[in-house]
């Protein structure tokens, strides 16, 4: 198997990336972009022939394309440890048909405190909040309603980056923000960021008012906090479609939307995907200390 790299702009991606060409059998050349990425972030791959990747212990599904081609999307979890790793790209039966070495990155994303009243921190799940979700997690629905870049839900600006590592009242949680939080006033409507359907809306406990979206071939997002949510389960949607409006409901401390976008179930950083807003002047995440949303 020969392998090559070139420069190209890759749609999915905000700027121009190394491109690895593996060549096998004619008829079954692959492309994986970039050939590294940080923490957090999305190798894309396309295959003339082929069925399913595998990296790291997770594994794909590819699909077809209107081009003819096959597309798969490969997360790194904002906690894979950084390094060399072989990506596998595999034929209908599990047989791998080329091998390429990506390389993920240390992202270095920053810590953050959020200040929660005693009660609010202490919100455990609705009954089945968790198993619900992580069942939405897990859909990869064959037709694709997404494009490559996606659209803001809400203009307002961060209050909590993608990835930042979370204290709660000063103590360290051991996890991470799975999503980004925008700030806005109660009853601003949310939109779509893509075209998909449905799959959540509910009011839960802790994420208080929940909508979640299939956009298809591994492409998900979810919308919390609402004040009132504006979709039904099932419903098929259209990229900026009002689903629900800003409010502070569940595990918050203030009007804002998180919203996390989901690639094979991985949270995954949003800007690889679209423009981020800029931190609100008053809630920069370097340090721990600050007073951001939920």
């Amino acid at each position: 198997m020969g392998l090559r790299s070139t420069y190209l702009t890759i749609p999915l991606l905000l700027s121009a990336a190394r491109v690895i060409t593996a060549t096998g059998m004619a008829g079954n050349d692959c492309t994986v972009s970039p050939e590294a990425i940080p923490q957090g972030e999305v190798f894309r791959i396309t295959c003339e022939a082929a069925q399913a990747a595998k990296m790291n212990g997770r594994t794909i599904r590819l699909f077809p394309q209107s081009d003819g081609r096959q597309l798969g999307l490969m997360p790194v979890p904002v906690l894979e440890k950084a390094g060399e790793y072989p990506l596998e790209v595999l034929n209908e039966g599990g047989n791998v048909l080329h091998t390429v070495t990506v390389r993920v990155l240390v992202a270095r994303y920053p810590k953050q405190n959020v200040i929660l009243k005693r009660s609010t921190a202490a919100l455990k799940p609705s009954p089945g909040e968790q198993e619900t979700v992580q069942a939405f997690q897990k859909t990869a629905s064959s037709v694709r309603y997404w494009v490559d870049r996606i659209e803001l839900p809400v203009p307002g600006c961060l209050t909590s980056e993608f990835g930042v590592r979370r204290f709660v009242n000063g103590k360290p949680t051991g996890s991470f923000h799975a999503g980004l939080d925008q700030r806005g006033e109660t009853g601003t409507p949310i939109h779509a960021v893509a075209g998909g359907t449905v799959r959540i809306v509910r009011d839960f406990n802790l994420r208080g008012g929940t909508v979640a979206i299939d956009h298809g071939q591994g492409l998900e997002s979810i919308y919390m906090h609402m004040s009132k949510t504006a979709a039904a389960e099932g419903e098929r949607v259209s990229a900026g479609d009002v689903i629900g409006y800003i409010g502070a409901t569940g595990r918050a401390n203030g009007p804002h939307l998180h919203w996390t976008l989901y690639v094979n179930g991985v949270p995954v950083n949003p800007a690889q995907w679209v423009e981020v807003p800029a931190p609100c002047e008053a809630a920069h995440s370097g340090k721990p200390g600050h007073n951001p949303h939920s």
